[in-house]
């Protein structure tokens, strides 16, 4: 199999050695904007450099992976599916919901494959939690938290990119929580501070937020993130039921201090960032994807799937902004609204 590796950023080359590795890619051709970064990620990986995207396209391959900024995502996607190919993309598919409807009728007039990369589907603890509702461990679920806590902000021109903190950082805990639980959210309530660094106000985007979720079963979640967490990464999700309470994400690098006298102590090599926690989460779902493409499984993270936290993330904007209550209904894009 020969894929096409499309940006050779940060998760573009994690991936890229990734998919190097794997036993059912022969060989892949990677590009990116900056034409010297990719002929390095090539060198070092024994692979071959594309001057751009054209190239990838007209050189010929298998399936597409994207890893470019998110605004070149639904073009992308586009292309590629009338080119009859199948595509990973990382989240989110676009910025707007108008560019994510529109990448994915493309995919699905063209009859291609979509997986999206909502890498947290793959995390041993959130398929662990996945499970346990299932098996009816926890009884009646009551209550959902979810934290996403980085250590250290971005560069100020990311942000101004990336669609804000719900579409760029809540957006993953918006898809775990109706993975996890197998609800969907109905209403929203969120909240958010820029009283950090000024470069949050200067992007119009907040360093801090918080949302109120209620699900379509009565259970009531809360999302937390921040850009600022100095003592390290942190992502958890903690699920309370009538009959048991289990967290996902707490272990010994978790950079967590206990005030209780016999509390765990604090850890010594607290997680500093996402490609770290989670390594072989990514890795899990760059060889399911490789399984779509071959036939061997079903698609785990489609297009619409990904939609449905956009839509949540947007909801949670608008919430922001106008200081009140949105139900999903009002946001496009869901059977909800007859979009």
């Amino acid at each position: 199999m020969r894929i096409g590796v499309i940006g050779t950023g940060r998760i573009g080359t994690f991936h890229a050695n990734t998919l190097s590795r794997h036993r059912e890619v022969g060989s892949l051709i990677v590009t990116d904007v900056d034409p010297v970064r990719a002929q390095e990620v090539a060198h070092r990986l024994g692979e071959t450099a594309a001057p751009g995207v054209d190239e990838i396209f007209k050189w010929g391959v298998d399936a597409v992976v994207i890893t470019t900024a998110t605004s070149a995502h639904a073009e992308l996607i586009g292309r590629a599916a009338r080119s009859g190919l199948p595509v990973f993309c990382e989240k989110p598919i676009a910025l707007d919901l108008p560019g994510t409807l529109q990448a994915i009728a493309e995919v699905e007039t063209a009859g291609t494959v979509l997986h999206m990369g909502f890498q947290r589907r793959f995390d041993t603890g959130y398929t662990g939690a996945r499970d346990a509702i299932r098996s009816g461990r926890l009884g009646r679920l009551h209550t959902v938290r979810a934290i996403t806590s980085d250590q250290a902000p971005p560069p100020a021109a990311y942000l101004t990119l990336s669609g804000g903190l719900y579409r760029d950082t809540l957006i993953h805990d918006f898809d775990a929580l109706r993975w996890v639980t197998g609800h969907e959210v109905v209403d929203v309530y969120a909240a958010g501070s820029d009283a950090g660094p000024a470069m949050f106000r200067d992007a119009g985007d907040v360093d801090t937020a918080a949302a109120v979720l209620t699900l379509d079963d009565g259970t009531l979640a809360t999302a937390t993130a921040t850009r600022l967490n100095g003592a390290g990464y942190d992502v958890r999700m903690e699920l309370a039921g009538e009959l048991d309470q289990i967290t996902v994400g707490l272990d010994d690098r978790t950079p967590i201090a206990s005030t209780e006298p016999t509390g765990p102590p604090a850890a010594t090599k607290p997680w500093t960032g996402f490609l770290e926690r989670f390594g072989p989460a990514y890795e899990a779902e760059l060889s399911a994807f490789i399984e779509v493409v071959r036939g061997e499984r079903a698609n785990p993270c489609d297009g619409r799937e990904a939609l449905q936290a956009l839509r949540i993330a947007e909801a949670c904007d608008v919430s922001r902004r106008e200081r009140r209550s949105v139900r999903l209904a009002e946001i496009a894009g869901g059977r909800d609204t007859g979009a």
